[in-house]
């Protein structure tokens, strides 16, 4: 699946939906890191994301670590309560900087 990516201030926005799960995370990862290997800071909108496992996290990881290496802005937006609770499990949500809405990016 292929995944709507617009644009906020300096970052792409990549919004995923449904289940990110090991079916799902390969097209994942390949479209982030498309973005970030283009140099955009990016936004990953987990607003909708009813689901995500352990490699859709890697996925997640794997493109902080890149945007890091790149010296570009990385974070999640709207995280989802369900995709929440994985990343506080893994105590990711440290990890991640993440943004309630788009009127936060602003801010910060």
């Amino acid at each position: 699946m292929k995944y709507p990516v617009s644009k906020h201030l300096n970052y792409s926005i990549i919004t995923l939906s449904g289940e990110i799960d090991l079916n799902e995370s390969p097209n994942v990862r390949k479209q982030i890191l498309n973005i970030i290997n283009n140099n955009n800071s990016l936004l990953i909108d987990l607003s909708n994301v009813e689901y995500i496992d352990s490699s859709g996290v890697a996925s997640l990881v794997e493109g902080l670590q890149t945007s890091r290496t790149k010296k570009l802005n990385f974070a999640l937006l709207g995280v989802s309560e369900s995709a929440l609770q994985v990343l506080q499990l893994a105590r990711l949500d440290t990890v991640f900087t993440i943004y309630n809405s788009l009127e936060e990016v602003e801010q910060a």
